[in-house]
């Protein structure tokens, strides 16, 4: 179901992949998909092709973390291959003053600063993946390759492994509030 990007966030972020070159086309779904257990569902993908758009801040500086649905972050793994002392999760005022956009719906671009962005090597195990586009109910789809290209981002092994079905509790990503990135 592909359908016109009529919210503003989202169309810039169409704008925004369309002048990139991007490949793939953004989809605005019949309701909101604030977990990747609900847009796998909703696309009818595995979990693990959900790029989750998580926010850091590291000594009060922005970090995107483009991690795969069905893998977590590790804080004090990311931490220490960035050189800092630790990281948080963003607030949600952090999350929308950095990227323009809602929690659920952060899209990997179309921010209005350059944020520095790791890209999680788990999504790599899938052709195709799908990322927020500025909503909760919009998404787009791309490769491993072009997100990096997209984003600027650097591959990076943001944990240790692929999670279970059954780690991921009510379809989120847990991020465990001890580790930092």
């Amino acid at each position: 179901m592909t359908t016109s990007p009529a919210h503003p966030r989202v169309a810039a972020v169409a704008r925004h992949l369309a002048e990139a070159g991007a490949t793939g086309e953004v989809r605005v779904l019949p309701a909101e998909v604030r977990t990747a257990a609900a847009a796998a569902q909703a696309l009818g993908v595995p979990v693990g092709a959900i790029v989750n758009s998580l926010l850091f801040a590291a000594d009060d500086a922005p970090v995107l973390i483009l991690t795969s649905g069905a893998h977590r972050v590790d804080e004090n793994q990311v931490a220490a291959l960035l050189g800092v002392a630790g990281i948080a999760p963003a607030s949600p005022d952090f999350v929308r003053r950095h990227t323009g956009q809602p929690i659920g719906g952060v899209a990997p671009v179309g921010h209005p600063e350059p944020i520095g962005t790791l890209v999680d090597i788990e999504l790599a195990r899938y052709d195709q993946v799908w990322a927020a586009a500025g909503h909760p109910a919009a998404v787009f789809s791309t490769s491993y390759a072009e997100l990096l290209q997209l984003t600027a981002g650097t591959a990076a092994e943001v944990g240790h492994g692929p999670v279970g079905p059954g780690a991921l509790s009510g379809g989120t990503t847990t991020i465990p509030q001890a580790a930092s990135a």
